[in-house]
């Protein structure tokens, strides 16, 4: 994992750190008509013009002693922004999870239970559907619906922004459901597919020659092992959520974790950008190493030896 770490923030500290962005950076906090001499001056003052890796190595050593830089987008240091947009950031994909999870678990048990019936075919078109929707089309399409409408607004009043302060229904619906439903079928999916395999198992079969009823059947024997591929994929949605963020919170204006991204790349803030590079690799690591634990805790014939 830590080798995964320095090998990423390698490869975004080199990418942001290439002479045209420097430039730019230059530029930007100074004046757009420079020239170029006064620019190499300025990043030789700087200490821009350094080797990379010396530079890489004074800023590895410096996030381990808990300093990330300061912003020149925010005009603040960036572990004061971090912290505030991380947890903004970690309501919305809360709030997306508790939708998410459980409307795909169900919907894919519920299509894999009986495979092949009316209902499989309507619930896998609903998530094959859902899927096949991108957060910017269905985040369009949802503020159509129920905010520039004029039912919608009898319900649906605030925007996002708002939910800085105090998260409410109203303000915080359209970009949740955004997000949940994008994913919700992915893992419905994932879960179906499972399930519908694990039905047709020997062990299942006698369960139900032995007469168990088919509730018990599908509760105690059929779905742990169902949900084995289907933990693994929640796990990979953690990743994916903090890509998705990028999208709905600018769409939203909702100023998290995707939001401040957007803002540090337009403005060419290399330390922000460095700083959300961690956390995200941090979060991609984390969730993955809880997903090999949860996974030999669902199957305990997986051990490492």
């Amino acid at each position: 994992m830590i080798l995964t770490a320095l090998c990423l923030t390698f490869i975004v500290f080199f990418l942001t750190n290439l002479q045209p962005n420097l430039e730019k950076l230059a530029k930007e906090q100074n004046n757009q008509r420079m020239s170029d001499e006064q620019v190499i001056s300025w990043l030789d003052k700087n200490g821009y013009n350094r080797p990379v890796l010396v530079r890489y190595g004074e800023w590895v050593a410096g996030v381990v002693q808990g300093d990330f830089g300061y912003s020149t987008r925010f005009r603040k240091p960036v572990n004061d922004i971090l912290g505030v947009r991380l947890w903004l950031t970690a309501k919305l994909m809360f709030w997306v999870l508790i939708v998410m999870i459980p409307t795909a678990l169900l919907v894919g048990v519920l299509a894999g239970m009986r495979e092949g019936s009316r209902l499989d075919r309507s619930l896998s078109t609903f998530s094959i559907t859902t899927t096949a929707t991108p957060e910017y089309v269905s985040g369009v399409i949802f503020t159509v619906i129920f905010a520039s409408s004029i039912v919608g607004l009898k319900w649906m009043k605030g925007v996002s922004t708002s939910a800085e302060n105090g998260i409410t229904f109203q303000n915080f619906a359209l970009p949740v459901m955004t997000m949940a439903l994008y994913g919700m079928g992915y893992i419905a999916r994932m879960t179906r597919a499972s399930m519908a395999e694990v039905m047709t198992a020997q062990y299942i079969r006698t369960a139900r020659l032995k007469g168990v009823s088919f509730p018990n059947i599908v509760m105690k024997h059929a779905l742990r092992n169902a949900l084995i591929a289907p933990f693994t994929v929640i796990m990979l949605q953690f990743p994916w959520l903090l890509t998705g963020v990028v999208i709905v919170e600018t769409l939203f204006n909702y100023k998290g974790f995707g939001w401040t991204l957007v803002e540090a790349a337009s403005n060419n803030d290399i330390d922000l950008l460095l700083g959300l590079s961690v956390a995200a690799v941090f979060v991609v690591l984390l969730t993955q190493f809880i997903s090999d634990i949860g996974y030999v805790y669902l199957n305990p014939r997986i051990r490492v030896r």
